[in-house]
């Protein structure tokens, strides 16, 4: 428990864990390490939460094209695209609304001030190393957003003593795709460094489907056309660790694409660009207290284009900086406190009607392990400079069983401020009269984790107070009530050969207002959703699918615009035909799947995807 948030930084030097949900993998002794669940680097099997781990081998086996690709399925996570890959991208985490996820990017927060919204579209998945999910609210540790979870996604970097290592990969495939990303990582004694270029293309599919006296649905266009997208990246970051254990680490990511879609006349081409930059410093006053230091900044500009005629831009902007004090109190005893602050600055010729907002927050956990019993309680004060002050806690206790059982119980808090879409947006699509949105949680828990298997099983209840949601006529207002439970289950496995991944959620999220809505569905939201990974490799040859299945769901309050229920299946294989060097192929929605994730968009049918790919020390 010593070691603190900045270990980020080295996590990757740990051995490969191969998991990709908790618990761990089940053929795998050691417990991946975490740092998003508490500020702090436990393992695994340590964290009160729900938690998935997702390494870049459990990348390169499932052969995903977007970090889209990737999430879909996982427990607790719904996502919605506007069409194909590069359209916009919503996540929904255990039922909450998309802007309730909190997304890291190394530490560093990010998500548009205009919407509140991470651009999980524009990542590309080639530059991630590691993903963590942490599902329940977070709010006591990171203050608002954090309603639903946390992501956090750290870059790939070097190993300190690792020399030279490139790293390479070619993809191709349907709708003229093509993709690639090369990269030289490496590290002294002392250092580690990773400096990577990536790119990619696709013709795309045709966003929206919009027929014969539906003009005024949907994306409220006739378009039918191939909506395509193209996206430039570049990743640099490096560190530094001096014999005493102060640690200096910097990173910075760039993604710029261009992204066509139906919307004529407001627009149908955007040029984005997504930027994270950040700093962290670690050191030891005295020995039982760790200092981190971070700061940083995230970058979201978009330009919008008609046929090529400008139409608007929105730069949004958020310089961020954080304080953590980890103080070894004994044994298994720790304690941690510290502030965070951040200033959002949005400039657009849209006309908004305030542009800037600040919000400092301090925070204080407490960590122990009393025999078989552990216990973390975090409390947060949060100043927003619009909506004043707000106070959120958690509390959550283990308790270790026989036969590798666990039961674990936790309650929290959280909370969330309107966006300045939401308050401000104009032409009668803002209300400045919202009010911040509130939650209270509660969840058990119980997992096992044997000699080649693991099951987890999580039920919470989250109750939400003044909602913010989009009426008929795509107004934003305050929903009094809501209520979602849900019930998480994973059960991972290795038998004769073959590897199993199986992910189920059940959840019930409900309008709870009393109103003319009282008990319908939350918008885009299914109340099932399941996923199974299966995998086998063959000496040099392995094989593998995914199977996808979500329920039904309404792309409205009003429940009248229904949204079937669909299941896909992804096939894929790959050998190693020398050393280092690997071939892929994956065959995505290989039964052809019609099905739409938002009403009247549509999704990419069956697509095939090759790709070269050189791994070093693979």
């Amino acid at each position: 428990m010593n070691r603190t948030f900045l270990a980020a930084a080295l996590i990757a030097a740990l051995p490969a864990t191969g998991a990709i949900a908790a618990p761990a993998d089940a053929g795998q002794s050691l417990d991946p390490v975490i740092v998003t669940a508490t500020r702090t680097a436990i393992t695994v099997d340590d964290a009160l939460s729900s938690v998935t781990v997702i390494t870049r081998d459990d990348i390169e086996r499932l052969q995903p094209v977007s970090l889209v690709d990737l999430l879909t399925g996982l427990p607790g996570v719904t996502l919605t695209q506007a069409g194909g890959m590069g359209e916009q991208t919503s996540l929904f985490l255990r039922g909450t609304n998309s802007s309730h996820t909190l997304l890291l990017v190394d530490g560093v927060r990010v998500g548009t001030v205009s919407a509140g919204l991470p651009a999980f579209e524009q990542i590309p998945v080639e530059q991630i190393e590691r993903i963590e999910i942490v599902r329940g609210p977070r709010s006591s540790l990171y203050g608002a957003d954090a309603i639903g979870g946390v992501i956090q996604i750290f870059t790939r970097h070097g190993h300190a003593g690792a020399g030279l290592v490139p790293s390479l990969s070619v993809t191709t495939g349907s709708r003229h795709t093509v993709g690639g990303q090369f990269g030289l990582s490496g590290g002294s004694r002392h250092a580690w460094y990773n400096l990577s270029l990536g790119g990619e293309y696709t013709h795309g599919i045709n966003a929206c489907r919009v027929g014969a006296g539906t003009v005024f649905a949907g994306c409220f266009a006739n378009e039918p056309d191939s909506d395509g997208y193209r996206n430039y990246n570049a990743l640099a970051n490096a560190g530094y660790r001096w014999d005493g254990g102060t640690e200096l680490a910097a990173t910075y990511l760039r993604s710029r694409n261009f992204v066509y879609f139906d919307g004529a006349p407001y627009g149908n081409q955007a040029l984005n660009q997504q930027q994270v930059a950040g700093a962290r410093l670690s050191f030891r006053p005295l020995s039982f207290w760790q200092v981190t230091l971070g700061a940083g900044q995230n970058l979201d500009k978009a330009t919008t284009y008609n046929d090529g005629a400008y139409v608007r831009y929105s730069d949004s902007r958020r310089n961020q900086a954080s304080w953590q004090n980890d103080l070894t109190l004994a044994d298994n005893q720790l304690l941690t406190l510290g502030t965070d602050y951040q200033l959002e600055h949005l400039s657009s010729d849209t006309g908004y009607l305030a542009s800037r907002r600040q919000d400092t927050g301090v925070f204080v956990q407490y960590q122990g392990t009393f025999g078989r019993n552990e216990l973390q309680a975090s409390a947060r004060h949060d100043h927003n400079g619009q909506f004043g002050n707000h106070d959120t806690g958690a509390l959550a206790w283990g308790y270790r069983l026989d036969h590798g059982l666990r039961l674990s119980a936790s309650v929290g808090s959280a909370f969330h401020a309107p966006t300045f879409n939401d308050l401000y947006y104009p032409y009668g699509s803002g209300n400045p009269d919202l009010k911040p949105e509130t939650s209270r949680s509660a969840e058990l828990g119980l997992a096992q984790q044997g000699e080649g298997w693991n099951w987890a099983l999580n039920a919470y209840q989250t109750r939400i107070h003044q909602l913010i949601t989009l009426d008929a006529n795509y107004y934003p207002r305050n929903l009094s009530r809501a209520r979602i439970r849900g019930l998480e289950g994973q059960l991972g496995l290795t038998l004769a050969g073959w590897r199993w991944q199986g992910y189920l959620t059940l959840q019930q999220p409900r309008n709870d207002d009393g109103g003319i809505n009282d008990g319908h569905w939350l918008p885009r939201r299914p109340e099932r959703t399941a996923r199974i990974d299966v995998d086998r490799r063959f000496g040099t040859f392995g094989i593998g699918a995914t199977f996808n299945a979500a329920g039904a769901r309404y792309d409205d309050l009003a429940n009248v615009h229904r949204l079937g229920g669909y299941a896909t299946t992804d096939l894929r294989a790959s050998v190693a035909f020398a050393p280092h060097w690997e071939l892929e192929g994956r065959l995505a929605n290989a039964f052809d799947r019609r099905y739409e994730t938002i009403y009247y968009f549509n999704q990419p049918g069956r697509s095939w995807y090759l790709t070269l790919r050189y791994r070093p020390g693979g």
